[in-house]
């Protein structure tokens, strides 16, 4: 699998972070407890098997030329499926273009996962996975009383074969954590 994320800016990925420490500190499921490098606040644009040839670059230069994007989050939500508790995103027309754009670089690509295809795609930023509706109410309360603003100022791919990430953009800011 690999994957189209927007990355957070430094604002931004702080107060998601923050969210996640507090679902931790409450005794609720978060994203603090998984300690991959790699993870970190981001948004999935598309998720396919492989990418085609040459796409990379294409999908580079695309997000290079519409980033940074600001962003301003909506409730807290458990989406339906594998149960995410996420963080909506408030889709801005210049979200919604970029996203339509990279799927357009992809349409050669094989495995494409409808959940990020246009028409169904729910922009969110993950709190925790595999959440429990019994929880709802309190976790919404824990993480997201005042959704926060920020912007999306980078690019990144995930391989989930090997559990990498290889830049989009050139200038993807690094964070701690």
């Amino acid at each position: 699998m690999r994957t189209v994320e927007l990355l957070c800016s430094p604002e931004l990925e702080a107060a998601v972070r923050a969210a996640w420490d507090r679902l931790a500190a409450a005794g609720l499921p978060s994203l603090a407890r998984n300690t991959h490098p790699t993870n970190r606040p981001h948004l999935t644009l598309a998720s396919v098997e492989e990418f085609p040839p040459g796409v990379e670059q294409r999908l580079a230069d695309l997000c290079d030329a519409a980033l940074p994007l600001p962003v301003r989050l909506g409730r807290v939500a458990v989406l339906d499926g594998s149960a995410p508790l996420v963080w909506l995103v408030r889709p801005t027309p210049q979200l919604v273009a970029l996203h339509g754009a990279v799927w357009d670089v992809l349409a050669e690509a094989s495995g494409g996962h409808s959940w990020h295809q246009p028409g169904r795609w729910v922009p969110h930023l993950s709190l925790a996975l595999r959440f429990g509706a019994a929880d709802r109410r309190r976790a919404r309360a824990v993480a997201g009383a005042h959704p926060p603003a920020g912007a999306f100022v980078a690019a990144r791919s995930y391989d989930g074969d090997t559990r990498t990430i290889s830049e989009l953009t050139t200038a993807c800011p690094r964070s701690g954590g």
